[in-house]
């Protein structure tokens, strides 16, 4: 069964949508409120870009909060229980960002661009309506805005040498995280070593949304003698590599999470002298140990993916979800990622994952799956 989605004015078009159009896009997913490739036509051969080559992935949709003023620095220390005392322009870091009620509500990296400007590169969800409203009510000097960022990425194992032709060799020393801005031939943008996939790689935020297409062109031109094509993030390749998605495994409903949940806990420090958002209830949290944990998962044969979290259960009775399966091609296997009961979750037998009334069996693995 197939479906279409429509292109409505209520979803947006990213700035290199007409260039992933031309190159045989197939399928769009909704992000951020835009359209975002899901496939090219060819999952399989996009993954094995990925794994053994190189990709470039539209992923305009991975938007940026941006503030900026002289109290920017305030609010986005407020906003996450991490402390950035010791960040530095040029340096990014992975955030997780809480409700006051220590709730996961994003996980973005934020990018120090100067003292007065950061951006928050966020997962799914109108984290620019909660920043903004948590700045005005402390009364700072802050401007929230979502600036014309749209971040391009060059993902995969010969990613390097795509970057490096681009850009020249001294992007080879960047540490992961680490970022400049720069421009490619007149074309401003902040380059960083990053992205959604543990294979290596680069991300592009472009910062004028009229020269996408001639951005995507520029490395896909580059790219060509390493036979780059076009992708999308990829589900499979996240799972055997451990990567958390914000909104399939701690999205803001009936399987929420706490940072200690999902294995943040060396990012929570309690010990700085400043606030930030839900200290009081992640105090409370850190005192009891966790009553779930995240945990990978073997899944015997080829059961139809969902699309949805799904019940784990042990010798029939409920003990957790699973987030998110996938067939994976290195392993042969099935694989999944959920949450299970914590005594439950260094061993336990007559696990099953439950999708349409049918059970099938599961055993637990470490995570990741791959290194």
């Amino acid at each position: 069964m197939t479906f279409a989605i429509g292109i409505g004015p209520n979803i947006r078009k990213s700035c290199y949508f007409d260039a992933t159009v031309r190159d045989g896009v197939q399928s769009f997913s909704a992000y951020n409120h835009m359209y975002i490739p899901a496939h090219f036509g060819d999952p399989e051969a996009e993954y094995d870009r990925l794994i053994n080559g190189v990709a470039m992935w539209d992923v305009a949709a991975q938007r940026q909060v941006q503030l900026s003023g002289p109290d920017a620095g305030k609010l986005a220390q407020y906003l996450t229980p991490r402390n950035l005392s010791k960040t530095k322009v040029g340096q990014g870091q992975y955030v997780p960002l809480c409700d006051h009620d220590g709730w996961l509500i994003n996980d973005p990296v934020l990018l120090k661009l100067a003292d007065d400007r950061y951006w928050l590169s966020v997962a799914d969800s109108d984290i620019h309506l909660w920043a903004a409203a948590l700045g005005r009510s402390k009364g700072w000097d802050v401007q929230v805005s979502e600036p014309d960022v749209s971040p391009l990425a060059i993902q995969g194992p010969k990613a390097v040498e795509v970057t490096a032709k681009l850009f020249g060799d001294h992007i080879r020393d960047f540490r992961y995280f680490g970022f400049e801005q720069t421009s490619l031939d007149g074309i401003p943008l902040v380059l960083a070593r990053s992205g959604w996939s543990k294979q290596g790689g680069y991300e592009l935020y472009l910062m004028v949304g009229s020269r996408g297409d001639d951005l995507w062109d520029k490395v896909k031109q580059a790219g060509a003698e390493f036979g780059i094509g076009p992708g999308a993030p990829n589900d499979v390749e996240r799972l055997e590599s451990g990567l958390i998605s914000y909104g399939a495994d701690m999205r803001w409903q009936d399987n929420r999470a706490t940072p200690y949940e999902m294995g943040f806990g060396p990012l929570i420090d309690l010990d700085a002298d400043h606030d930030f958002v839900g200290r009081e209830a992640l105090s409370l949290l850190a005192k009891d140990p966790v009553t779930r944990r995240r945990v990978g998962l073997v899944v015997d044969g080829t059961p139809p993916l969902p699309g949805h979290p799904v019940p784990l259960t042990c010798n029939g009775a409920e003990v957790g979800y699973v987030s998110e399966l996938a067939f994976s091609k290195r392993l042969d296997t099935t694989i999944a990622a959920g949450m299970i009961r914590a005594d439950l979750a260094e061993q336990a037998k007559g696990l099953a994952v439950v999708i349409n009334g049918t059970a099938y069996g599961a055993q637990l693995h470490d995570i990741p799956f791959v290194k």
